[in-house]
């Protein structure tokens, strides 16, 4: 399978496919490492993981180039993306070292007198993993870091339009002292990816991506435990006691890194009426200022999407807002899969752009008569992965995170901040479960009691 630089539309690489008896070999091979990975101790665990930090640091510049070749990432972005990659690998090493244990007494009955609890926790077993496109390289790490971390083979499948970064990843792992077939890649079809969805030997499924198929993979499942991350539709409330150049300048960031695909890309802006003038004056100069070049180059800003499909459906999504009513304040153009920086306001409701998980560079600015009212705006949605509050009253700010439908409420930041030791994670059709390595860990791990004589 070859590999298009989404930029030029030149192939950059290529990968072998995978034919369903490959993909049960590598089944079997997870199955034997299951033991090997188990009796790992934490020290073990800590110095793979250090290991790899430590090739990432020194490959840094080669990740970079073919983040940006194979995904169109701008250099700068690019660069985030390889930082926090080592960072999640860094942040898995500390973990492993300290995994939860409780030790409780039971003699708060009769029955229990002289007795002791002990609740450890122990690796689920074969994971596997499913990334996407839009992070290559840290959200494939965020489901490979906590499986060594804990002691769990994995089983990887990297976008068919981004597999070259884990390649070069493969290269670092193998080097390492992980036990044999317990960290492997597959590239295959969807259809034969679904081989691995329900299989009998596989125990966790931890899937980033759209939510119509993430939610089908669920239904395939059985018995598997499953995390599903599978997007959102972020807002912003901008208060009036913002300060309005901080929220432009964080907001310009959270609409446009990327082209906007990012799961938790500022899709929704509502400002205060008292305040929408001048923020909206100042957006708009900003959106134009943005650096449209190369993803080469270490100044751009933004650049193309990842296919011309994509960028096709975000321009008829466009299009459809502009003749229900919507206001085009800048953008809205397309040439292959570049499509420009893009403002709307008076969007109806019904329309996809408002409703529905664009992941292109639209965002929909609006404005608010009181706090009550933009938290209704925001929640109205089937989406609940992060909203961001600009704030100075701690009042607002309580209210907000009290009150909003979400997994994370983001103060005075874009929507799109995240560290990689925090909890990550949606509610409603944006999934369920939570990534952020220990919060991950947790569902890679099952607990176990012990009752004891004390």
């Amino acid at each position: 399978m070859k590999v298009y630089n989404p930029y030029t539309n030149q192939p950059v690489g290529e990968v072998q496919l995978d034919t369903i008896p490959i993909i049960s070999n590598k089944i079997e091979l997870a199955k034997q490492a299951k033991t090997s990975m188990r009796l790992l101790s934490g020290f073990e665990r800590a110095s793979i993981l250090n290991h790899i930090v430590l090739q990432l640091e020194e490959g840094k510049a080669e990740f970079i180039h073919v983040l940006i070749s194979e995904s169109a990432k701008p250099h700068k972005y690019a660069k985030g993306e390889v930082e926090r990659a080592i960072e999640t690998f860094r942040i898995a090493s500390e973990e492993c070292t300290r995994l939860p244990q409780e030790i409780f007494d039971l003699d708060r009955s009769a029955k229990g007198r002289n007795l002791v609890g002990e609740y450890r926790y122990f690796p689920v077993g074969i994971v596997f993993g499913i990334s996407p496109f839009n992070f290559p390289l840290n959200l494939a790490v965020h489901k490979i870091a906590p499986a060594i971390a804990t002691g769990c083979p994995i089983i990887l499948k990297p976008s068919s339009k981004t597999p070259l970064t884990m390649e070069l990843l493969n290269q670092i792992i193998d080097k390492t002292d992980l036990p044999s077939g317990a960290f492997q890649l597959i590239h295959c079809s969807r259809e034969d990816g679904n081989h691995l969805i329900g299989h009998p030997d596989i125990n966790l499924l931890s899937f980033t991506g759209s939510p119509d198929v993430g939610w089908e993979m669920k239904k395939k499942a059985h018995k598997q435990k499953v995390v599903l991350e599978l997007g959102g539709n972020a807002a912003a409330i901008i208060c009036s006691d913002a300060v309005v150049e901080d929220a432009v300048n964080e907001l310009i960031i959270g609409a446009f890194a990327y082209s906007g695909q990012v799961c938790i890309h500022t899709q929704r802006i509502y400002v205060h009426h008292a305040i929408r003038k001048a923020f909206e004056e100042i957006f708009l100069q900003k959106t134009a200022s943005l650096k449209i070049d190369s993803p080469e180059n270490q100044y751009t800003d933004f650049s193309v999407m990842i296919d011309e499909q994509n960028a096709i459906r975000v321009e008829v999504w466009i299009n459809e807002a502009i003749q229900a009513g919507a206001k085009l304040m800048c953008g809205g153009k397309r040439e292959g899969n570049l499509v420009t920086p893009t403002v709307l306001t008076n969007v109806p409701k019904g329309c996809k752009i408002l409703e529905e998980e664009v992941f292109g560079p639209v965002v929909i600015l609006e404005s608010f008569n009181n706090l009550d009212e933009a938290i209704e705006k925001v929640n109205d949605s089937r989406w609940g992965l992060q909203a961001s509050i600009f704030t100075d009253s701690y009042k607002n700010l309580s209210w907000a995170y009290e009150k909003l439908h979400v997994g994370g409420v983001i103060h005075n930041l874009a929507t799109t901040f995240r560290l990689d030791n925090m909890p990550y994670g949606g509610i409603k059709d944006s999934g369920f479960g939570r990534e952020g390595v220990k919060y991950a860990m947790l569902d890679y791990l099952e607990g176990k009691l012990l009752v004891r004589k004390s």
